[in-house]
């Protein structure tokens, strides 16, 4: 299996061009044309992940955060650094932002809706004029502590939780990552509970005066679903070696 190979597969199930992103998504650093026998998964492009991909003999590591967000960066310090080792240890890197996010299979905001139990999700927050996250109603009413149990990862406990609306929750919503400004959708379409990654001051009053509750699940911990579904399906579909590398931030 060659990068190019792989570059193939994954534009074909994630549509990696199909929203504005300011990630450079795709492949963002190539290996010198070896067989990649392991591919390595992990939330975030940085030198802990990169270590550990080498450590564990993979040819390739895919990420939800790569390392070009829009205007070039200069070939120095840590950028350097990174992009050097990927080199020297000849692993090829593949990123995917937004397009993870939204999928409607395999998508970070599919998976936490689902794990809190919808059955029939449509879509939810408009971003770039396309939406990106996942909305629905339950099949019976949750708590607060039920959702929270739902969607941690490895028990990581959420950067804050906004109990402003009902005890029981119907209608849900999810948007991970930094999106807490979605909160004013939530609200306006009648959401119960709405959660995103990163916690805000800024919506802290919009959603209390809304009553709309606000599960801030933590950046990381609500986009590790994305990579580790679709390290799944290359192991079920390519029968590949993979490996997710757990670099939780705590953020």
């Amino acid at each position: 299996m060659t990068s190019k190979k792989l570059d193939s597969f994954f534009k074909d199930i994630l549509a990696i061009d199909a929203i504005e992103d300011s990630s450079m998504n795709g492949l963002q650093v190539d290996n010198d044309g070896s067989d990649i026998k392991k591919i390595a998964f992990a939330t975030d492009a940085c030198m802990e992940t990169f270590k550990r991909a080498a450590a564990v003999g993979a040819g390739l590591l895919f990420v939800h955060h790569g390392l070009f967000w829009g205007k070039p960066w200069a070939l120095t310090g840590a950028h350097r650094e990174r992009l050097k080792f990927l080199l020297d240890k000849n692993i090829a890197l593949y990123a995917v932002h937004l397009p993870l996010d939204k999928h409607p299979q395999y998508g970070n905001n599919m998976a936490l809706v689902r794990k809190l139990g919808v059955e029939n999700p449509e879509p939810f927050g408009v971003y770039h004029g396309q939406k990106i996250g996942w909305k629905g109603m339950l099949s019976m009413p949750i708590s607060i502590e039920d959702a929270i149990s739902r969607i941690s990862f490895m028990g990581i406990p959420p950067l804050s939780v906004l109990r402003f609306g009902t005890k029981r929750m119907l209608h849900v919503a999810a948007v991970s990552g930094g999106a807490p400004e979605f909160v004013k959708e939530a609200a306006a379409e009648g959401i119960d509970l709405f959660v995103t990654g990163d916690s805000s001051h800024t919506w802290y009053h919009y959603a209390l005066e809304s009553r709309v509750n606000v599960i801030a699940g933590g950046h990381y911990a609500t986009e590790v679903w994305g990579v580790r579904a679709i390290m799944d399906l290359c192991a079920e579909k390519l029968e590949m070696d993979v490996e997710f590398i757990d670099v939780p931030t705590g953020l």
